[in-house]
């Protein structure tokens, strides 16, 4: 097959839609599909680039991270891509790349399939703060609708994420396909390395969030729990990784709460050479985002063998599984923190947790699985495509 994706963002930029984006790719190409990327320009060339077209992109003022890719300068692209010949447009993100790609599906008469990564109902608000809660809510749910109607198919991370869909009212037909882990995110590490690396003494417990330091991500909520393992644990600290909008906000609130001695924030990891030592530093993962669609980063958590204790909620809610390698936890800070000093306190019990974690991101959560049934359902749309159409053009002639 030939398969277009088209997407607001990737790598340099760091975030799930890029992790998704390059996993599926590596494996498809693996399985000798040919795949070529449109993506917006950030004037910095990653060592990826062969298949990918970056489109010139405009900076958004509320979201210093993102660029908006030139609509105009997407489908300037279009005799290039006729003479490739794809089957089908894969779109990633709902923003000039959902309506690009329903453009170039059109042009180039192929299907068109769009995965819904973001729970936008409850990110929206954060960065449109003018505009009421509900209200926010009320639109994303409204355009979401309406773009996931607008595709031939959808696909869901998880089953949670595509049960909202479905009471938005997208009644297109869709599946659950989860990202699944590289080879990579099961190599080995060393988490000592690290924490020299970061002058973190080899003893002190530490505990580890990863991802975007965006406002969905409940990451002051983890700060709560950390002010209250303080009190039993003095030495206790809770590593940030990653950058975003939220971090100046945290910090603040990190002095308030009289913690600067138990968090520290590291920024980006390199994922080719320093994340998988991150993850085996850490003697527990901690989670609290409630918005996820799937969570991809507590499976390349327990990739390395490390426990997770984490609040389960919609996409979460299709990965954790109790014992299986983590502590499920309630949205109290009290409570949560007891999760923690239980493991930080039992050494065998974090241990058999740990192993168990490996075992079961190995056994379910394979990319090669995932990439497999993304192909089947490319396949199926494709042939429903031309099935569709050779019944249209039957039609017509027997009007004729």
């Amino acid at each position: 097959m030939n398969i277009l994706l088209i997407s607001d963002v990737y790598f340099p930029r760091v975030n799930g839609v890029s992790t998704s984006v390059r996993t599926f790719t590596e494996q498809l190409q693996n399985l000798g599909h040919y795949v070529h990327l449109i993506a917006p320009d950030y004037g910095i060339e990653t060592e990826d680039e062969v298949w990918i077209s970056r489109v010139p992109a405009r900076r958004i003022f509320f979201d210093p991270e993102d660029k908006l890719k030139k609509y105009g300068e997407v489908l300037r692209l279009l005799p290039i891509l006729q003479d490739k010949q794809f089957d089908l447009v894969h779109i990633h993100t709902p923003f000039v790349a959902h309506y690009a790609g329903l453009k170039l599906a059109k042009l180039l008469e192929i299907p068109v399939v769009e995965t819904y990564h973001t729970f936008f109902e409850d990110y929206l608000h954060h960065y449109l703060p003018w505009i009421p809660r509900f209200a926010a809510r009320g639109l994303a749910r409204h355009i979401s609708k309406k773009q996931c109607n607008q595709v031939d198919a959808i696909v869901a991370p998880s089953q949670p994420m595509l049960d909202v869909l479905r009471d938005y009212g997208v009644d297109v037909q869709a599946e659950v396909i989860a990202t699944g882990l590289q080879k990579s995110s099961f190599g080995d590490a060393s988490g000592a390395h690290f924490k020299e690396k970061y002058g973190i003494p080899l003893q002190r417990p530490m505990l580890l969030y990863v991802g975007r330091v965006a406002h969905e991500k409940n990451i002051g909520f983890l700060l709560e729990v950390v002010k209250f393992l303080s009190v039993e644990i003095s030495e206790i600290l809770l590593v940030i990784t990653g950058e975003g909008p939220a971090e100046a906000n945290l910090r603040t609130l990190v002095k308030s709460l009289g913690i600067e001695h138990n968090v520290q924030f590291i920024g980006y990891l390199d994922r080719n050479t320093e994340l998988n030592a991150c993850y085996q530093a850490a003697d527990v993962f901690v989670f609290a985002s409630k918005s996820e669609t799937q969570g991809l980063v507590l499976l390349e958590a327990m990739a390395q063998g490390t426990p997770v204790v984490a609040i389960a909620e919609l996409g979460t809610a299709s990965i954790l599984i109790e014992g299986e390698g983590a502590m499920i936890a309630t949205d109290n800070a009290s409570e949560f923190a007891q999760k923690v000093h239980h493991l930080l306190n039992d050494h065998m019990r974090r241990k058999q947790l740990g192993e168990r974690a490996r075992a079961y991101a190995l056994n379910k959560w394979s990319a090669a699985i995932q990439a497999d049934r993304m192909v089947q359902f490319y396949e199926a749309l494709i042939n429903k495509s031309k099935s569709d159409d050779k019944s249209s053009l039957k039609l017509g002639v027997q009007q004729n």
